[in-house]
């Protein structure tokens, strides 16, 4: 080999060292291979979650809240209506038989006064003794309204009282002051100090005044 021939090997073994080198620069600098597009509405169905299984054990828990609660109603109502009639019933009942304990003490009453017709109407009857038996089941009457609470307004000497009093007359009276009352004609009843009937009264309006004589 001449001189000649060994200078252009080594000019070629250059050159190609040299391409080498520059292709492998230019791979190192090269832009990466694009990634494949994928639609974004794809990811995001993929990307999203499954419903959570808490979500549902709440919507369930409430379904049964809601549940009870309006069964707690109906029965509120129903307990309500029964109340009302109950209440209703029992007003009637009570209307009913509010007189039976009055009557019950009222048959003995009743039991003498038929003792004293039948007395009464014996050949030999005593008049004296009619006049105390009368008087005794008459006591016998007041005694028993008195237990449930009927009293007398007898206002005999006292003061006159619109609120209990009814007065009827008004006479001169030297006896009783002026304003108070002289005679009961009819004997008032109040009922747990409720006025039943007022007394129906006669009033005094003082001494009888005289004419001044010429």
């Amino acid at each position: 080999m001449t001189a000649s021939d060994s200078f252009d090997t080594l000019k070629t073994n250059e050159a190609a060292n040299t391409a080498q080198a520059t292709a492998a620069e230019n791979s190192a600098f090269a832009p990466a291979p694009a990634a494949e597009n994928v639609p974004a509405s794809a990811a995001d169905e993929t990307a999203a979650p499954a419903p959570e299984p808490a979500l549902e054990q709440e919507l369930a828990a409430a379904k049964k809240t809601a549940a009870d609660n309006h069964d707690r109603y109906l029965r509120a109502v129903a307990d309500l209506e029964n109340f009302r009639r109950r209440t209703v019933r029992e007003k009637d009942e009570l209307r009913q038989f509010a007189a039976g304990r009055v009557l019950e003490d009222l048959l003995p009453v009743i039991d003498n006064l038929t003792l004293g017709l039948n007395a009464a109407k014996a050949p030999n009857a005593d008049l004296k003794n009619l006049v105390g038996g009368i008087s005794m089941v008459l006591e016998q009457l007041k005694s028993s309204l008195s237990g449930h609470g009927l009293k007398e307004i007898n206002p005999a000497g006292q003061p006159f009282d619109p609120n209990q009093h009814e007065a009827i007359a008004a006479q001169p009276s030297e006896e009783v002051e002026d304003g108070s009352v002289i005679q009961v004609v009819r004997t008032g009843y109040s009922l747990n100090n409720r006025l039943l009937r007022p007394a129906s009264v006669v009033i005094s309006n003082g001494p009888a005044k005289t004419e001044a004589q010429a």
